[in-house]
């Protein structure tokens, strides 16, 4: 006991942070714990009360987390998106996160959306493209109501080219577009002759070199790439270097032997070497594989989906259909580009928070301390975002370790229940877009899922399947 009192002694501040002002400025150490009472709705926490420990629900839980690990993420093949996306109009565009009309996007969104009119042949001019975008004429949809994934904007027209990704275990098929590389892109709403150009190229060079390559390389499972990656430097959504040079590996010997003319073999390969997150998108839909396996099981409160389009922040839940529950997108806390602050960041915008979802990305940052710097932490903040996200996840999966906490399985199945029980956000690693179109990525950092989200979908779990 007596050493107790010759230790130095430090204040836990339970709650708001500002008490902890005037005890450091008395000179104490003040440690900060992040707490906020659970569901702080009267109505949310009596639904919350009805859900917790149902048997039918763990049961349910148990069900879709099985099928979740179970499934088998494998990249078959390429092709346009009017040739394998069931459903999709002659003109339509699908984009990210959750249902939104024109007039309601965000200006990046926006941008986008005029750039793939161009590309397509619709319009002439970007400013055409957003008359005729205004007109009725052009249809739009969240890509996740194809099967598809995009990053930031998302954007996904007719003849676009699309990776086809395939389940064996539950033949299911998911998809997402190309990543175009970083700068002044479509997905950071660019739209310059340039843009179109490269999407042209990636149309008519690259897609058709991948489908040989392909053709010649076939059937590669992913899982074993984001593993392997995890190991090597990348939590596979913000940062894909490592995933990229294994996929790159595997791709090259195949490219070399799929009877390329030279200057193809040459700038194809060029383009993906030079391409660091060429890999996320891959990365993406095979997320979106083995959570769209867990999803549609009656009575699963784990979530499925979270997306966001630049104005609102969606997620879907397994045990309740195709609903979306949303609430405004936040603004990313992060660091920015010099230049730029956060008065010039667009709200949170992308499908790529599927990574977070299938325990990956921000889930996983203790395998990438490179990264941690940069979306505004220290090492010791993202061993302790690994560990704080299993307190709301069902259980781990073994697929995916993490090397730095002695090869702890990411936690993932992200529960509803237990996200508004402890009052602790999932937290997403993120580039940060410009709000105006076309300027590109301005930073990059952290945000949290809005917790309103979860609130709603446990009324609605609440309503649903309990008495």
């Amino acid at each position: 006991m007596s050493d107790l009192f010759d230790a130095p002694l430090s204040v836990i501040n339970v709650g708001l942070a500002q008490f902890a002002g005037p005890i450091r400025a008395a000179g104490a150490d003040v440690v900060d714990v992040e707490w906020t009472p659970p569901a702080h709705d009267e109505d949310i926490a009596r639904a919350l009360a009805r859900l917790i420990n149902k048997a039918d629900i763990e049961t349910a839980n148990q069900t879709a987390f099985g099928r979740y690990l179970a499934a088998q993420p494998t990249l078959r093949g390429v092709g346009l998106a009017r040739d394998v996306l069931d459903g999709l109009g002659e003109r339509m565009i699908l984009h990210s996160g959750p249902p939104i009309s024109w007039d309601e996007m965000c200006a990046p969104v926006r941008g986008a959306i005029a750039g793939a009119c161009v590309y397509e042949g619709w319009a002439k001019t970007p400013e055409d493209a957003e008359t005729l975008a205004g007109s009725g004429e052009i249809s739009f949809a969240p890509c996740h109501h194809f099967g598809a994934v995009g990053p930031m904007a998302g954007i996904i027209s007719p003849s676009m080219p699309l990776w086809i990704i395939h389940d064996p275990v539950h033949d299911h098929t998911t998809f997402s577009n190309l990543n175009e590389g970083l700068g002044k892109v479509l997905r950071f709403g660019a739209n310059a002759p340039d843009v179109i150009t490269h999407l042209e190229w990636m149309r008519d060079v690259l897609a058709p070199a991948l489908v040989k390559t392909l053709e010649r390389l076939g059937d590669l499972e992913l899982k074993p790439i984001m593993a392997q990656a995890l190991h090597m430097g990348d939590e596979v959504h913000n940062r894909n270097g490592a995933a990229s040079a294994l996929l790159i590996k595997r791709l090259i010997p195949a490219a070399l032997d799929a009877g390329l003319d030279s200057k193809t073999l040459s700038d194809v390969v060029t383009f993906i070497n030079s391409n660091d997150h060429f890999f996320l998108n891959l990365s993406m839909a095979a997320c979106k594989s083995m959570l769209d396996a867990a999803h549609g099981v009656p009575g699963s409160s784990l979530v499925t989906a979270m997306a966001r389009n630049g104005v609102n922040f969606g997620i879907r839940v397994s045990g309740l259909g195709d609903r979306w529950f949303e609430a405004p997108a936040s603004i990313i806390d992060g660091l920015f580009f010099p230049g730029y602050s956060t008065a010039d960041a667009n709200p949170d915008l992308g499908d790529s928070s599927i990574t977070e979802t299938a325990g990956i990305g921000a889930f996983a940052m203790a395998a990438s301390p490179a990264i941690v710097q940069f979306v505004g932490g220290t090492a010791s903040d993202a061993l302790a975002n690994s560990r704080r996200m299993g307190h709301i996840t069902f259980g781990r999966n073994t697929a995916f370790t993490l090397p730095a906490l002695d090869f702890m399985a990411t936690p993932a199945g992200i529960d509803i229940r237990k996200v508004v029980d402890t009052g602790i956000a999932p937290v997403i690693n993120t580039g940060i877009a410009h709000r105006e179109a076309g300027v590109g990525q301005v930073g990059a950092g952290i945000t949290h899922a809005p917790l309103a989200c979860f609130s709603a979908a446990i009324a609605a779990l609440a309503e649903t399947y309990v008495d």
